[in-house]
């Protein structure tokens, strides 16, 4: 190696500290941010000052843009940056004010959450995403099935448990909505994560070549495009992605292949034979996080709240139900339906609307529908944050 290449490289080293220095600095200032508004809080000014400001956040991007512009560099790569950045402010500023209100959730020595799957899977990044912020106390515990994870939660093995509910591609995972129903338990978070499938195996050989892929059935619900363009392998369901990469490390057969994350594919030493392999390119995944008690949450956060409830017997009873919530402006934002175990052609329903249950405007929707439906249960109020691709949740 050239001592000018080498040169340059340390220089870049040191820039690169110099970023995370940086960032870290910057990360001191949100947290006086996070402190500030929740001391007018307790003060009890008129107005505390939102977590979120769109408003300052496009005019610090178009700033910088234009900074970016003047130094020779592309604008599109500091408004990706920077719209990284300000997700993780709003992220750490809503967990600061969280644990404000909950004080028992900051006193944790460990924090122990439950999610179906191994070390790898995307409901384990979930985890380690949401839960981010207590990276030296947390512990992730995969478990095979979602009852399993839920159980865990029941009987204190774990303080949450993630399950996903809902991906863009395909659609309700109706296993968690019937957990749901059937627990007592509470939705206190949510988590959205954008899901890049990959096909590995344990050498690079050409995907015709392969005869046997493996992956969990929603992986390859989302992956059904291309699955169907291939000549040979017929997809076989596994009980998730990043066991089924480690069945194809172990057993090291190159006629075998793999769908699963980048990450999995990294973590068991396999080679990525075809990158973004899902149908449609902005392909999300939704968690609910679940506890034993409902978290008490603050009004200035994006909040939504989810519930269960089942209608009379009666003509229009649905819309009479959905026009209560109209009535008073309140938006929803997911309805689900799942049949009712031991009466036929009965169904309950699940629903995401925007808002706290302690707004005026959610409880007296919800008292007009407790009104019109047979019986309600509200899962919980929980902070909502931006869903990617620039929508607010």
């Amino acid at each position: 190696m050239s001592s000018d290449l080498q040169s340059t490289r340390e220089r870049l080293d040191a820039i690169d500290r110099q970023l995370i220095e940086a960032l870290a600095d910057r990360q001191e200032l949100i947290d006086e941010v996070a402190t500030a508004k929740a001391s007018n809080d307790k003060a009890g000014t008129d107005r505390p000052a939102d977590v979120h400001d769109p408003e300052r956040e496009a005019e610090i991007l178009d700033r910088l843009r234009e900074k970016a512009r003047e130094a020779g560099l592309p604008p599109s790569l500091v408004s990706d940056l920077y719209e990284r950045i300000f997700a993780h402010s709003v992220r750490h500023q809503v967990d600061h004010l969280l644990e404000a209100q909950n004080p028992d959730r900051a006193a944790a020595e460990e924090l122990v959450v439950a999610y179906q799957g191994s070390d790898g899977a995307y409901s384990h990044l979930a985890a380690e995403n949401h839960f981010g912020a207590y990276a030296e106390a947390l512990t992730c515990r995969g478990y095979q099935t979602f009852k399993e994870a839920v159980e865990a939660v029941e009987q204190g093995e774990a303080r949450y448990a993630i399950l996903p509910v809902e991906n863009t591609t395909a659609g309700s995972i109706n296993e968690t909505y019937d957990l749901l129903a059937d627990r007592q338990l509470h939705v206190v978070g949510e988590e959205v994560l954008p899901i890049r499938h990959c096909l590995m195996g344990p050498e690079a050989v050409p995907t015709r070549s392969l005869e046997h892929i493996y992956s969990h059935p929603q992986a390859i619900a989302q992956c059904s495009d291309f699955l169907a363009s291939l000549d040979g392998p017929a997809p076989q369901t596994y009980l998730d992605t990043a066991l089924a990469a480690k069945k194809v490390r172990d057993d090291d057969d190159p006629a075998q292949g793999a769908i699963a994350s980048r990450h999995a594919a990294e973590r068991h030493g396999l080679h990525v034979l075809e990158d973004d392999i899902a149908n449609q390119p902005e392909n999300y995944t939704r968690w609910m996080v679940i506890a034993r008690e409902a978290i008490q949450c603050d009004e200035r956060l994006p909040c939504k709240t989810s519930l269960v409830f089942s209608t009379r017997n009666e003509d229009g009873a649905l819309v009479q139900c959905l026009g209560a919530l109209a009535a008073h402006g309140v938006n929803a934002t997911k309805l689900e339906s799942r049949p009712q175990l031991h009466r036929p052609w009965t169904y309950r329903f699940f629903l995401d609307i925007e808002g706290h249950a302690a707004s005026d405007e959610v409880a007296a929707a919800l008292d007009d529908l407790r009104d019109e439906a047979r019986d309600i249960r509200v899962l919980g109020t929980y902070p909502s944050p931006r869903t990617p691709g620039g929508r607010d949740s």
